[in-house]
């Protein structure tokens, strides 16, 4: 009777310890210093010349926070170029410009640290001019880094954020031109775009590159990566501060995990929370004792499976870290009212994996599943985020 009483009164001695942990670990979560101010990229433009591009765009900077006034004492853009060949005699000039409300700005565009009071915002405006020769047949993409300084209660944190401009655009395909695969009776054809980014609309991009060809019946389906980065779900690691917890668990994934890392399990925590993903090893943990495996991924939820660590994704975005899509059920009801056609969000790989994060109603998900298997869209650089299903009556 006293063993009994010993192992009860330690079973719940661990249980209120374990308790604590995770209060304490959440706590501490919620708690990191951080910067209210968000930044938003709004519209940018790419007029071209003989010779020379200019892009042109604005970000805005918001303090949602009530009463925190936050300093920004530095901000810079750095561009870098994406192209088929040597970026040889391409010069790249960029001009920061401040837009703030209430000052006037420079005549040398020279960024003097600025308060941005609570429920106000700023802008700045970037100006990059290309200049070389052959722009249009060597020139792809532009990739803009936005470096910032948040100063405040907080502390002085650095901040990074990048977004894509597309500089070429393949013509949307037309039904003559299709190459359609002949499949698992059906037929499967993968839809070029051109390289998505946060300036992207789903919509249009959807109806402007997959719209000629779709028929009643079809499935468009959209690769989940690809969508989340337009929703803006990707970050530098620079922007992520490990944990001890992070540090720690990371070690005990399979090197080949996007978890495997200390930012890469970061970003999970910062989803789900820490408690969540201490939990979830745990149990998952003690799942695998009984032979049963995939626990931890299961009780993390989705977006354990869902993220892509450094490399895992499309250049430029190999050098960040890309979240699953957010609320994808939404997505697909949303576009298949706005098309008129099913729509699915899929996560396919090489491996034959398939599996259908959202499809709309009426959509046949075996027939989705034996479409994908073969991978038509690719693994690589294939730039084919879109596929279209169609039965074969």
């Amino acid at each position: 009777m006293e063993l009994l009483q010993l192992t009860f009164t330690f079973f719940a001695l661990s249980l209120a310890g374990l308790g604590l942990l995770l209060l304490w670990l959440e706590a501490r979560h919620r708690l990191e210093p951080s910067s209210p101010l968000k930044l938003k990229f709004e519209a940018w433009s790419v007029s071209i010349s003989p010779g020379r591009y200019c892009v042109e765009g604005f970000v805005t900077i918001n303090n949602p926070h009530g009463q925190m006034e936050v300093f920004v004492p530095e901000l810079r853009a750095k561009p870098r170029l994406l192209a088929s060949e040597s970026l040889k005699n391409i010069t790249l000039t960029t001009r920061v410009e401040p837009r703030h409300p209430d000052e006037e700005s420079r005549a040398d565009d020279y960024w003097f640290a600025y308060i941005v009071k609570g429920h106000k915002s700023t802008q700045a405006k970037i100006s990059i001019w290309i200049e070389g020769e052959q722009l249009e047949q060597r020139l792809d993409s532009l990739w803009v880094d936005i470096h910032w300084v948040n100063y405040g209660p907080f502390g002085r944190l650095k901040k990074r954020e990048g977004l894509l401009v597309p500089l070429k655009h393949p013509a949307p395909v037309q039904p003559q031109d299709a190459k359609w695969r002949e499949g698992d009776h059906c037929y499967v054809l993968a839809v070029p775009t051109h390289l998505l980014g946060v300036l992207d609309n789903v919509e249009t991009i959807l109806r402007h590159y997959a719209g000629a060809v779709l028929q009643p019946g079809d499935i468009l389906t959209i690769a989940e990566s690809p969508l989340a980065v337009m929703q803006g779900r990707y970050k530098h690691p620079s922007e992520i501060v490990p944990s001890a917890l992070a540090r720690t668990l990371c070690r005990v994934f399979h090197p080949t995990s996007s978890l495997a890392t200390a930012c890469g399990l970061q970003s999970l925590i910062n989803s789900v929370g820490p408690a969540r993903v201490l939990m979830a090893w745990l149990l998952g943990a003690l799942l695998k004792l009984a032979a049963i495996k995939g626990g931890f991924y299961r009780l993390a939820g989705p977006q354990a499976r869902l993220i892509d660590d450094v490399t895992g994704s499309t250049p430029p975005y190999d050098q960040t870290i890309v979240m699953g899509p957010e609320d994808p059920e939404k997505v697909v009801q949303l576009m298949a009212a706005a098309l008129g056609h099913g729509v699915a969000v899929v996560d396919v790989n090489d491996l034959g994996r398939v599996k259908i994060l959202a499809a709309s109603r009426g959509c046949d998900l075996k027939l989705l599943e034996r479409a994908l298997k073969p991978n038509p869209a690719g693994n690589a650089n294939e730039r084919t985020p879109l596929v279209v299903v169609r039965p074969r009556s």
